[in-house]
């Protein structure tokens, strides 16, 4: 399919993930009597798109921090130790997600929030917004710029 993808002219930006078809609508605890996924299901999911020459892979949140008890910090882990840093995108479904990414990754994490959350997001990096465990806290220097 990459390669599909790459003949017509456009960038394959696949979406890797240990739930799939759960959707909003699914609750928690029909999802928990599925089982849980191990970590590396994800992670050689990703490595197959890496080699097969994809540019980004987005990383979904069904499962790891969205429709579950208790987030699967396991997974972020084992992506975080596994794949290029550059090359990843994690789903951050809300606020308080987006915040823990920024807090235990730094500002330069690559995320993909819905647009309403873009300001927020914005504002977290620059350390201007946040909550208890961020606000302030978090500092980034973006690349000054020369000339008009």
């Amino acid at each position: 399919m990459v390669d599909v993808v790459h003949e017509a002219g456009l960038i394959a930006k696949p979406e890797c993930g240990i739930q799939f078809g759960t959707g909003d609508d699914t609750e928690v605890t029909e999802l928990d009597a599925l089982g849980l996924s191990h970590p590396f299901k994800i992670v050689n999911a990703a490595k197959r798109f890496l080699d097969a020459g994809v540019e980004r892979i987005m990383i979904e949140s069904e499962g790891i921090t969205e429709n579950v008890a208790n987030w699967r910090t396991d997974v972020i882990q084992e992506v975080i130790r596994q794949l290029p840093a550059d090359k990843v995108i994690f789903e951050a479904a809300d606020p308080a997600v987006f915040n823990w990414y920024i807090r235990e990754f730094g500002a330069d994490v690559n995320l993909f929030v819905d647009h309403s959350q873009i300001v927020q997001l914005s504002c977290l990096r620059q350390g201007i917004w946040g909550m208890g465990d961020t606000f302030a806290k978090i500092t980034a220097y973006p690349p000054m710029r020369m000339g008009f």
